[in-house]
């Protein structure tokens, strides 16, 4: 038989027919189609991101309808509020204002810290910190693995994927006592795995792009935002993909490649991310918000056992511009509490700021650890394009600060002063601007 009936015979196309690197490509192209478990593989990843995206638009949605409820039961409350409120004090303490992180275009496909941090939080003029963590159970840093989104698509089924396609690039041939013959090809042998891996890695791609695309459209994702999702896939994929083939081309048998690929897996994906977590946890040790949440309601509790004197006069020390409004002529007045609600964030304040920059110094160590491994890496990396990362929802509630220092700024005026409050005093209530 000559080298060309061998070659046919072993499923391969003559070079004759298709010569040079585009043949190369077409023909395994023709071959991996030809392969039911390699293209049912892919299927089956493509119709998993489909649902992961379509998850992920639902959820989007759903926030969306909740942000939107929730800014309508604002409305019909303070036409409430407005109706039997005789004082700006009243007024300030029984209005609950709206504030809200609307999801971004690529949220769908990364949840991340929206799957257990506030993106709603209704705010009143009063102590401020017990309102901010009183729902915060664990520090928002180094999510684990949580919501079906394409996120965990792309960073934790795409690579056993590439595994299951990639791990005999080599040692199949060697097992069908095919790769002498293809050894005996000068120059071919290098473009046939380069083609090989290739087509394998486009393949997984299109099955996690399409989908990302066609949700990023539906989604009204800018081109950018769009391109910079399509990177961190395109980098993902390539990852896995010189891996493997790096851990296939040493000349081991099938079974060991796959072996030593799903340890690299299982270690890059599960051991190293928790490892990080740990010890990041215990190089930046701080208190939960729920603590600090509690310390800032007892302080504010206790002041109703103080001396209303001696409250006024803590609260004045620090904002003396108030001093001449401080005397109290009644056994309750709103100046007195809203000075100890203040006093009460005035308590906390130190701890609330090593709080915040406890979250961010974990947050640049966590980066870090994504330098050391790339999938988590990628995965930070998509979070923040979508905008669902710690240091998103760190700037989300930077925003609710600034929001009630806004509240406080105008009903502070009334209270202290003593102005009458109208219904047209409480139209010009300062209104929380969502940033998208």
């Amino acid at each position: 038989m000559t080298a060309s009936g061998m070659t046919e015979a072993a499923g391969v196309a003559p070079p004759r027919h298709r010569p040079g690197a585009l043949g190369d490509w077409r023909r395994e192209a023709a071959l991996w189609l030809r392969s039911t478990s390699a293209v049912a593989s892919v299927a089956l990843l493509a119709a998993l991101a489909t649902v992961a995206v379509a998850l992920g638009l639902g959820e989007v949605a759903r926030q969306h309808a909740a942000i939107e409820r929730v800014l309508d039961l604002q409305a019909s409350e303070e036409a409430a509020i407005a109706g039997f409120a005789e004082d700006a004090g009243s007024a300030a303490y029984y209005t609950a204002h709206a504030t809200w992180d609307s999801p971004s275009p690529l949220a769908f496909a990364a949840l991340g810290q929206r799957d257990a941090a506030p993106w709603v939080l209704r705010v009143r003029a009063l102590a401020l910190e017990g309102q901010l963590y009183e729902s915060d159970a664990q520090n928002p840093e180094l999510a684990l693995p949580g919501r079906f989104d394409l996120a965990f698509v792309l960073v934790y089924l795409a690579p056993l994927v590439l595994v299951a396609l990639l791990h005999d690039l080599k040692s199949a041939e060697r097992e069908a006592g095919r790769l002498g013959l293809l050894l005996s090809m000068p120059g071919a042998t290098r473009r046939l795995w380069v083609a090989r891996a290739g087509v394998r890695a486009i393949a997984v791609l299109l099955a996690l792009a399409v989908p990302f695309g066609f949700g990023a459209a539906l989604a009204g994702a800018g081109l950018l935002e769009t391109l910079g999702g399509l990177g961190v896939m395109v980098g993902t994929v390539a990852f896995w993909t010189l891996l493997a083939v790096l851990i296939a081309l040493r000349g081991r048998r099938s079974a060991v490649n796959a072996a030593i690929l799903c340890a690299a897996w299982f270690a890059l994906v599960l051991v190293g991310p928790a490892a990080g977590h740990l010890a990041v946890n215990a190089a930046v040790p701080i208190p939960s918000g729920a603590e600090l949440a509690r310390e800032n309601r007892e302080a504010v509790h206790g002041a109703w056992d103080r001396p209303r004197a001696e409250t006024m006069a803590r609260f004045v020390s620090s904002h003396p511009e108030w001093a001449p409004y401080a005397a109290i002529d009644r056994p309750f007045h709103w100046k007195w509490y809203f000075a100890f609600q203040q006093l009460g964030d005035e308590h906390v304040a130190e701890r609330s700021r090593a709080y915040r920059d406890g979250i961010e110094r974990r947050e640049r160590l966590a980066g870090a650890i994504g330098w050391v491994l790339p999938p988590i890496g990628l995965q930070r990396a998509l979070h923040r394009l979508a905008r669902t990362d710690v240091a998103a929802q760190l700037e989300y509630q930077e925003r609710i600060r600034a929001f009630h220092a806004e509240l406080r700024a105008f009903y502070w005026p009334y209270v202290f002063r003593e102005q009458p409050f109208g219904p047209a005093d409480f139209a010009r209530t300062p209104r929380f601007a969502s940033v998208r």
